[in-house]
């Protein structure tokens, strides 16, 4: 039986200095930390296609991410940053709000080239309607909405870099960042080798860096976020299966999105939000090998991961990954993880 969860079981110290502030200037020369069998084993991410067989099957998530943060002003002077968390309709959306006081219901804000009004509250967001439409609103006046543990205000290479060469369908305020790693050439050295790829998307919510505040780990709530699972994407899921071939998930939010549309063995079509709270004790239904970066103390994407390679397993691969100085986080290092029999 899986023992009570405490979110002391998930704490380390990570020193500030393994946590990558910048990318790499080759996407994939980034290290691999291979997890299998419970030993650790140190590469180079250029070495992914050795690791993976003919028949694979790789499922990226090809949510893009949009340039969700805005900066304005109330009519009072009050400064007002907004995160757009969720585009409701073209000229409607769902907003983190930072500003010294709450803006009330009614209230204007007005942002470069527009003006929204507040309409309503959900908990921690705001429900936001705008004089222009959202998306290219914040394609011609929005920032990347890099993660708070980037220090740096975002450039030029964070446009590029901040998003995986595959991404395809806006919507994410996060990146998927285990595919930040992946370039075209290793993509197609990866096809010739016959390791099959489907997608499906996911769109990266803000509640991703949501910290968990119940040290109860079970009594944590996870936040929703948007999911498609294509037809096409199952099928192929399920020939692997019924082939005895490997699904491999490049990302916990990869991972989250099959799992949830996943039964009794079997993905299925889907389009749809998830909660999901994967922690251990979770079953897994399809997913047999995970790529994924190296996660924040105490996260529930690091609850994810041990849950899938096993808690122990996990908690002496980070320490050797600390010892040999990874990078961590969203630009930092990758793990390559076989599930925990």
């Amino acid at each position: 039986m899986q023992r009570d969860l405490k979110l002391s079981d998930f704490d380390f110290e990570l020193p500030p200095a393994l946590i990558a502030q910048r990318p790499l200037p080759d996407r994939c020369a980034s290290r691999l930390l291979h997890l299998a069998a419970g030993e650790t084993h140190d590469l180079q991410f250029a070495q992914l296609p050795d690791l993976l067989q003919a028949g694979d099957l790789l499922l990226l998530n090809d949510t893009r991410v949009i340039k969700a943060r805005l900066f304005g002003s109330k009519p009072s002077g009050g400064r007002v940053e907004a995160l757009i968390e969720r585009v409701l309709e073209p000229r409607t959306a769902l907003a983190l709000i930072r500003t010294s006081h709450s803006p009330r219901c009614g209230q204007r804000i007005d942002f470069e080239a527009a003006h929204a009004e507040v309409a309503g509250r959900s908990g921690d967001l705001f429900e936001l309607r705008f004089d222009v439409e959202v998306l290219p609103l914040l394609e011609r006046a929005g920032q990347v909405p890099l993660p708070p543990y980037i220090e740096h205000a975002p450039d030029a290479v964070d446009e590029s870099r901040y998003q995986t060469v595959y991404a395809r369908h806006p919507g994410a305020v996060a990146a998927p960042t285990a595919g930040l790693h992946l370039t075209d050439a290793l993509l197609e050295q990866l096809r010739r080798r016959q390791v099959d790829v489907a997608c499906l998307t996911l769109h990266v919510g803000a509640g991703t860096f949501a910290p968990v505040r119940t040290e109860r780990v079970a009594d944590h709530l996870m936040h929703a976020e948007r999911f498609q699972v294509p037809q096409a994407t199952a099928r192929a899921v399920n020939a692997a299966r019924a082939a005895g071939r490997r699904v491999v998930a490049v990302g916990t939010t990869a991972l989250r999105a099959i799992e949830s549309a996943a039964r009794d063995g079997l993905a299925y079509p889907a389009e749809a939000e998830t909660c999901l709270f994967i922690r251990p004790g979770f079953r897994f239904q399809v997913v047999d090998r995970l790529i994924t970066n190296l996660h924040l103390p105490r996260a529930t994407l690091l609850m994810l991961v041990c849950a899938f390679a096993g808690l122990e397993q996990v908690q002496r691969a980070y320490r050797h990954a600390i010892g040999r100085g990874y990078r961590f986080y969203s630009y930092g290092d990758a793990m390559l993880a076989d599930r925990a029999e």
